[in-house]
């Protein structure tokens, strides 16, 4: 024991400090903590080097993300999904769909890139960004360097939409329900879409946190799909319970029992803020982790395909869902 966490806790301060240094410049400068904190991590490998002596801490930082996504159960409840009304969640679902079979369609026929690759993909734009990509990837044994370039990919497509949602809610003159609906449904990351719901009008940001959680509440039911269909195909026959129960990460099911007890009322509401600090901070140590796990070599190597594909479909889903909210909200 004693000799484990001697040698993670080198690495382990390492992804604190990049954390709080990730935390202290979006303060200062703005732009979002996330995508400083795994930019840090890249330009900690690609830049200095990462020495032998930090490899076993910063390799914790799956288990910081893992334990992040479970505690982001303990934010989402089957009351806030059913506030959004049947119209809503009928076009989330409608809009998620679209997302997911139109970057599977891109990634494999256009983008030419591995299939694994294009699920993580898709995942992300589909359901919550970086959770997605990660609860995903674990169902479905992908390397470790894919789902660090997709999240990597997800985090440059949020940054993407950050401004340009503001303005497109600006120039259309967008009513705070439609904009909220809008950037909950088909934006990637909570953060952004908190973000910039709020930055609209308080109207706008309680209807985009609405509708992204109640979004974020089908992490559990692609993450389990995609396991049972990568474990059909691997195995050629039908899925017995044993493998897809071998396929599942399990932290989702840690963040679906949170989301029952959410739903029961067992947080208070002060219990509530200091899980989701707690949330902040596991991803912001995961994702110093993640970037560097991140290669630029590796990147120029697979090209701006990746990327592409994910601003392809969230064009596409963002001018249809918009269309449509126009219409029935």
């Amino acid at each position: 024991m004693v000799t484990a966490v001697t040698r993670t806790l080198p690495g382990l301060l390492v992804l604190c400090l990049g954390a709080v240094l990730a935390r202290g410049l979006s303060t200062l400068a703005g732009p979002n903590e996330l995508l400083l904190a795994i930019a840090l991590g890249v330009v900690l490998a690609n830049g200095v080097g990462v020495p032998n002596r930090l490899r076993p801490g910063l390799g914790t930082h799956k288990i910081w993300l893992a334990a992040g996504i479970v505690l982001l159960g303990a934010s989402v409840t089957l009351e806030s999904i059913l506030e959004t009304g049947a119209t809503v969640l009928l076009l989330l679902v409608a809009t998620v769909t679209l997302t997911l079979l139109t970057v599977e369609a891109i990634a494999r026929t256009v983008g030419g890139l591995p299939e694994h690759f294009g699920s993580l993909l898709a995942a992300g734009a589909g359901i919550c960004g970086v959770s997605a990509v990660v609860a995903v990837g674990g169902g479905i044994r992908a390397r470790e360097t894919q789902i660090a370039y997709a999240a990597g990919t997800v985090l440059l497509v949020d940054a993407i939409t950050l401004v340009v949602y503001p303005i497109v809610g600006s120039v259309l003159e967008l009513s705070g329900q439609v904009f909220g609906v809008w950037a909950g449904v088909s934006m990637l990351s909570t953060g952004p879409v908190v973000a910039v719901g709020f930055a609209h009008s308080e109207t706008a940001g309680q209807w985009a946190t609405m509708t992204k959680l109640a979004r974020n509440a089908l992490i559990g039911v692609v993450a389990v799909g995609y396991a049972s269909y990568y474990a059909r195909r691997g195995s050629g026959e039908s899925t017995s319970l044993r493998l897809l129960w071998s396929n599942v990460p399990k932290f989702v099911l840690g963040f679906l029992a949170l989301v029952a007890l959410s739903s029961a009322g067992v947080f208070s509401p002060a219990q509530q803020e200091s899980l989701a600090n707690a949330v902040d901070w596991l991803f912001l140590l995961a994702f110093v982790g993640l970037g560097t796990e991140i290669r630029v070599a590796d990147l120029r190597r697979a090209g701006i395909a990746p990327a592409l594909v994910v601003v392809a479909a969230v064009m596409i889903a963002s001018v249809v869902s918009l269309g449509v909210a126009l219409v029935v909200l």
